[in-house]
């Protein structure tokens, strides 16, 4: 059963039966508002997962110029720079159990890297999927137009051995995931 986030709500990624999540895919789906006539112009967001130490120092990444983290734990699946299609225009895949121990914090970001303004910008969402059963974990609609270029949707966090799933929808302004760091800190 999937769970509706909003903004600052954390949701555990244990299962019911009390087992934790070892493979989720983050995705990201968009479509580029209807202008005059019904014409929508392509929009080129991107996925990103920023990989933090204790220290919040940012330690990895993974985006469409690096598809895959030095660990090997996290993949991008590639580049979708029309948000054309249903569904996820563009996945991140992590192995929980594979990341490295020096990691504590996923941050999960997007942005037009077009320079698009979230007002041009319909049904974007993330959402959190159990690969193991590819049933929808929880989802955060990224709700709300407005003239920033970017997001930060959400954080993975292990804390003791478990992880946990923060929705944040921070609007925000930047063409690459190395533009929004300032302001994914304060979210760690």
């Amino acid at each position: 059963m999937s769970v509706s986030l909003s903004k600052g709500q954390t949701v555990s990624l244990a299962k019911q039966d009390g087992s934790s999540l070892r493979r989720i895919h983050m995705g990201l789906g968009w479509d580029a508002a209807k202008g005059m006539f019904g014409r929508s112009k392509d929009i080129d967001l991107d996925a990103s997962c920023l990989v933090f130490d204790a220290s919040n120092s940012l330690i990895d990444q993974v985006w469409f110029r690096q598809l895959d983290s030095n660990d090997g734990s996290i993949h991008h699946t590639g580049d979708n720079r029309t948000g054309r299609g249903d569904g996820d225009d563009e996945s991140i895949v992590v192995d929980l159990d594979k990341i490295s121990a020096n990691a504590v914090t996923l941050v999960f970001v997007v942005n037009s890297f077009t320079g698009q303004d979230f007002s041009k910008i319909e049904n974007a969402s993330c959402r959190l999927v159990d690969l193991e059963s590819n049933a929808e974990f929880a989802k955060y609609n990224l709700s709300g137009s407005g003239r920033h270029t970017a997001s930060i949707m959400a954080k993975v966090s292990r804390k003791s051995g478990s992880w946990t799933m923060t929705a944040i929808g921070q609007p925000c302004s930047g063409r690459t995931f190395k533009d929004l760091i300032p302001a994914t800190l304060p979210h760690l």
